[in-house]
């Protein structure tokens, strides 16, 4: 039980395991819309794009939430804007926009004259170094979230499934869009402390893409990856912690094993599945 309860004495590692859970729980709600929309690439191109928001925040002194938010949302809409008007694909609109972006992070970073670590840990995330304050931003923002797509979950569902059915019905397609988009940007930015610019994808898409290979209903979907979400961080900390490594990475780590669990063992794609079709 000592393996258990000995990092539990620290108040650093209650808030990490605290803020783990409610990202690990955004991530994978948001996040099983993205796996059914097609849209993964979205969240690593907008995790690229808060940066330079970060990096803008911390030149003019203002919250770095503040600056991740702008940027994340400002790029999210115009992603949605320009392949809705500009007669592109939105992959394409998302490969411009996402090198744009974070090249233009890297040029605010540049013109700091000494390393900066604060912004640094932004890339591959901090979770051991969240504040009381921290935790408490994290928590209202991804209550905000989650509120936000209970009470739309019915029109977001019907759009992803059939945008052209819920456009027919009087839904507001367009709308729905954008509101998603701005959902993606504010998940990432609640995550952005947590596991960092490069591995926030891994939050959003791993847990959503294992529960695709366990089952097809949507409502288990949510289910298992919630589960995911919120147990696998606990677990990558407990390896964090007793190891002395990157608790981001060992996060991203433990999901990843789960989908290739899932992959090989799943009734869906693996071994169960074989056994079962056999017998």
């Amino acid at each position: 039980m000592t393996f258990l309860t000995e990092p539990l004495a620290y108040e650093f590692f209650l808030r990490a395991l605290a803020a783990s859970a409610v990202v690990g729980l955004v991530c994978a709600v948001v996040g099983t819309y993205m796996v059914l929309r097609g849209l993964a690439f979205m969240g690593d191109a907008l995790s690229h794009a808060a940066f330079p928001g970060v990096v803008a925040a911390y030149l003019l002194g203002a919250p770095f939430y503040l600056g991740a938010t702008v940027a994340a949302v400002g790029t999210s809409l115009a992603i949605g804007w320009i392949t809705r008007h500009g007669r592109i694909r939105g992959d394409t609109a998302i490969g411009v926009l996402f090198a744009g972006m974070f090249a233009l992070g890297v040029f605010l970073f540049s013109t700091i004259p000494n390393y900066v670590g604060d912004l640094f840990g932004f890339l591959f995330g901090q979770v051991l170094g969240i504040s009381s304050t921290d935790l408490i931003t994290l928590t209202i923002l991804g209550i905000v979230v989650l509120a936000i797509v209970a009470v739309f979950w019915k029109e977001l569902l019907y759009s992803t499934f059939d945008p052209l059915g819920a456009g027919a019905s009087g839904l507001p397609v367009a709308a729905l869009e954008y509101l998603f988009l701005g959902l993606i940007a504010m998940t990432i930015v609640i995550s952005l402390q947590t596991v960092g610019i490069i591995l926030v994808v891994a939050m959003l898409v791993t847990p959503a893409a294992t529960a695709q290979l366990l089952t097809n209903r949507f409502s288990r979907l949510i289910l298992v990856a919630s589960a995911i979400g919120i147990v696998a961080p606990a677990i990558g900390l407990y390896i964090s912690y007793w190891t002395n490594t990157a608790s981001a990475a060992l996060i991203v780590l433990v999901e990843t094993a789960a989908f290739l669990l899932a992959l090989l063992l799943g009734p869906r794609t693996g071994l169960l599945r074989r056994r079962r079709i056999a017998a």
